[in-house]
């Protein structure tokens, strides 16, 4: 549908923490976007280093630790056992992995270029690329112009989309579009990161809170859906948003997950999550701040969103969006992103129109 339409370059975007295990489908995903478009190469390049996410020598860094010793090592759906890329996208996809070391990047667009194009070996398919800091994502964007299928975190995009800014003499006229809207707002977290555990403990001191009870998600789904809600709504009028939370420490998680098991957990989480949302639009919330990656998306695809206006940056990673069609905005916020005081500033330092 895209090529049909002129589409010249496309982008398979996944989380800068590369949040997928051996099993996982970012390889799957790639091989099919490389099959269909007809090419036989791509570039991972995950890094935010402004969020403290780095690839060296296809490592990637959570601040100063690789990821397998990082708070992702603890993910309920994708713990992370292995930090170095190559090895993970070669356990999932069909190709063989190469390396474009920080050395390169160091020298420019063209030395990045001339690396790739010197790549020889047919059953490379998938190259990774060191990022240490915003300067290479912003050469790696120059580099790729050409390239046909690009994947990556969110700081690649800031790099392709200088370059494109650049070429063509124009640059942002800003994100009113995407500015959050009037009307009542919610915060959902669950996500289990460290960072998301310290954003929902400070946020507990601000304002209403209510942890979800998992033994009540699996005895009556429905009927704690309704009492959720109607907790929401009856706290729609706080100074701050009201939240639900699903976050706990690690231990706590495994205790749970002995319980229920792994997958089945996760599973009536989400599903609670997706419920509620559904739920809280038809009361007429419009504001939804989200913690998590799956959380995110399930909330995101139960409210029907397609498309969205890209508005103000929250945090680095994490801007507020607005629906094209209907009168919702959100904040998806994965999660290690954005800083303690994340769900208040959310609400407090973005006027909304």
């Amino acid at each position: 549908w895209l090529q049909a339409r002129g589409c010249q370059q496309f982008y398979f975007k996944y989380c800068s923490t590369f949040d997928s295990t051996a099993q996982g489908n970012i390889g799957p995903v790639l091989d099919a976007l490389l099959a269909e478009l007809g090419e036989t190469r791509t570039v991972i390049s995950p890094a935010l280093p402004v969020n403290g996410r780095t690839v060296y020598q296809g490592y990637l860094f959570v601040g100063q630790q690789l990821l397998n010793e990082s708070g992702m090592r603890h993910h309920p759906v994708t713990p992370m056992e292995d930090a170095h890329l190559g090895r993970l996208i070669e356990r999932q996809g069909g190709g063989k992995a190469a390396l474009i070391a920080w050395p390169i990047v160091d020298q420019g667009p063209e030395a990045v270029a001339a690396a790739l194009a010197a790549i020889s070996d047919p059953a490379v398919r998938y190259v990774v690329l060191d990022a240490l800091s915003e300067q290479h994502l912003l050469t790696q964007g120059a580099a790729l112009r050409e390239m046909k299928l690009v994947s990556g975190g969110s700081g690649l995009a800031i790099g392709l989309a200088r370059d494109w800014a650049q070429r063509h003499g124009t640059q942002g006229e800003g994100s009113l579009a995407g500015m959050p809207l009037p009307g009542p707002a919610v915060v959902l977290s669950g996500s289990c990161s460290l960072m998301t555990n310290s954003q929902v403990a400070a946020y507990r001191e601000q304002a209403p809170a209510r942890a979800v009870d998992l033994n009540a998600c699996f005895t009556d789904l429905e009927g704690y859906v309704g009492t959720l809600a109607a907790w929401v709504d009856a706290n729609r009028d706080a100074p701050l948003a009201p939240m639900v939370y699903a976050t706990t420490e690690p231990q706590t998680l495994q205790r749970i997950q002995a319980q229920y098991g792994d997958k089945a957990s996760s599973e009536r989480v989400e599903q609670l999550f997706a419920a509620l949302a559904a739920a809280l639009k038809a009361k007429g919330f419009t504001r939804f701040i989200v913690a998590g990656g799956e959380t995110s998306s399930i909330v995101a695809q139960t409210l029907g969103v397609e498309a969205f206006h890209i508005g103000p940056t929250i945090s680095p990673g994490v801007p507020w969006v607005r629906d094209t069609r209907q009168p919702l905005s959100l904040a998806l916020k994965s999660g290690n992103f954005g800083d303690i005081s994340f769900f208040a500033r959310a609400q407090q330092e973005f006027c909304h129109d």
